[in-house]
């Protein structure tokens, strides 16, 4: 094999593919990244089982083949090499050399496998793509992305619903504290259709998007897989299997208090309390609605704070308290200046949303 490439294009596509080497494996091939040079392409490949990359790089193939490289190792050599052309081959040691200095003929090499026990790539049809924008779809991972499970206890909390509605994409995620729901409206309509996909495949792919509304994705679905292309990259994560929460009851409209907030009144008023909570600790922080004022207030044994915020209320007074964590969480990724909060009671969630309900955040109260 013999290719020739420059060492940032390289690099890009060692960093893009590297996402699906797990941290740890039993499997050492797994730690490995595919390098073909076949009819003209050159390809990168990783590929963890549940999550596999493909990146196409530019650079000119002189010898078709294919090997497989480590991929800390390489991805170090690379980053040490001085931003040059790169010309790579592969030599009788079974060693890939990759020379980044003809006039002083400089050299790095490194030993590489074949490719025989490498997970390919899995195949998929290309049939009815949902096409989105990159930016509109790395917004609503975002956006959501927070509320996800940790715990593999429930399989289903680690992964975000994509539901398709018409022309109406509608990502979901919740964690048994909150819910976090975005909507986004589709150029075109498509097949109802409901999977779920593993937060940890979501938190990298975003990591890929770029934030260019007219660059777009195509996604397909496969039986048990959901299939990301766009610009010269492959991403194919396998889906979680199982029925997603139904929380169409959850979502009641029905609510007695209506708050309307600044946005970053709040947000300050919250982080004032947050340096009163000890880590590891789980106390709320109490919500007074009052009249037209929301006192914010924690006690702690160190001491404490009160703060006051202006405020638009419909309805009676409420005493409420939360994890600040939750609602900081929402605020953080809502563009609005201006926010409202639904209420039932001090026992029942809180929504954040807009009037359009584009989004919807519910957090559940915790008790005083």
């Amino acid at each position: 094999m013999k290719f020739i490439t420059n060492k940032n294009s390289f690099l890009n596509g060692v960093n893009i593919v590297s996402k699906a080497i797990p941290s740890s494996t039993t499997m050492d091939i797994l730690k490995y990244i595919k390098v073909s040079a076949n009819n003209g392409i050159i390809k990168l490949l990783a590929n963890d089982m549940d999550l596999a990359i493909e990146t196409i790089i530019d650079g000119e193939v002189i010898e078709n083949g294919e090997i497989a490289l480590e991929a800390n190792k390489l991805n170090v050599v690379l980053r040490s090499l001085p931003d040059n052309e790169l010309e790579i081959e592969t030599n009788s040691k079974k060693e890939i050399v990759i020379n980044y200095d003809k006039i002083r003929n400089s050299n790095s090499y490194i030993g590489y496998l074949d490719t025989d026990e490498f997970p390919e790539l899995p195949s998929y049809e290309k049939i009815d793509p949902l096409i989105i924008s990159q930016f509109s779809l790395k917004e609503l991972i975002r956006t959501t992305i927070f509320s996800t499970a940790d715990n593999e206890s429930n399989k289903i909390m680690t992964g975000e619903l994509f539901e398709i509605s018409g022309n109406v994409l509608k990502v979901v995620s919740l964690d048994g504290h909150r819910i976090s729901i975005r909507k986004a409206e589709l150029k075109e309509s498509y097949n109802d259709k409901k999977v779920i996909v593993p937060a940890k495949a979501l938190k990298e792919i975003i990591k890929i998007l770029n934030n260019e509304i007219d660059n777009e994705v195509n996604i397909y679905f496969n039986d048990n897989n959901i299939v990301f292309e766009f610009d010269n990259n492959i991403i194919i994560s396998r889906l979680i299997e199982g029925e997603y929460f139904k929380i169409d009851h959850m979502l009641s409209s029905n609510y007695t208090i209506k708050v309307n907030v600044n946005k970053k009144e709040l947000l300050d008023g919250i982080n004032r309390a947050i340096p009163f909570i000890h880590e590891g600790e789980k106390k709320p922080v109490k919500f007074n609605f009052e009249n037209d004022s929301l006192k914010l207030s924690i006690v702690s044994v160190e001491g404490g704070n009160n703060d006051y915020i202006n405020i638009e209320k419909e309805g009676s007074d409420v005493v409420i308290g939360f994890n600040p964590k939750f609602i900081i969480d929402a605020l953080k990724v809502i563009d609005d200046e201006n926010i409202s909060l639904y209420m039932i009671n001090s026992k029942a969630p809180c929504f954040i949303k807009n009037e359009e309900e584009s989004y919807i955040y519910l957090v559940l109260p915790v008790n005083l």
